[in-house]
């Protein structure tokens, strides 16, 4: 009389495909988080505080080929997370900070 009801099937996919297999993006781009937190503070980021920022922005996972999508679509590429400190200031020559 009161059974749980069977949980509904998968809706999609359940396994990752393995030719496009997952990556972390950020929402918003990392880059993006990056120059926003610099200009508010009027000073360079140090070091530690590009890497605390990466370690608490927000990711998800999607497939690479979504991940290069979006990318596409936004028009620029945001900084390699494990390389977060020597692509930010990569980026902030490029976008003038220095």
């Amino acid at each position: 009389m009161f059974r749980k009801a069977a949980p509904p099937p998968p809706s999609g996919p359940t396994k990752e495909d393995p030719a496009d297999p997952l990556c972390l993006v950020f929402i918003p781009a990392l880059v993006a988080v990056l120059l926003n937190v610099e200009q508010k503070k009027g000073a360079p980021l140090t070091e530690a505080e590009v890497i605390a920022i990466r370690d608490n922005a927000a990711c998800m996972a999607m497939p690479a080929s979504a991940a290069a999508a979006l990318e596409s679509k936004r028009g620029y590429q945001d900084i390699v997370a494990e390389a977060a400190w020597a692509e930010w200031q990569r980026a902030r020559l490029e976008l003038g900070q220095a």
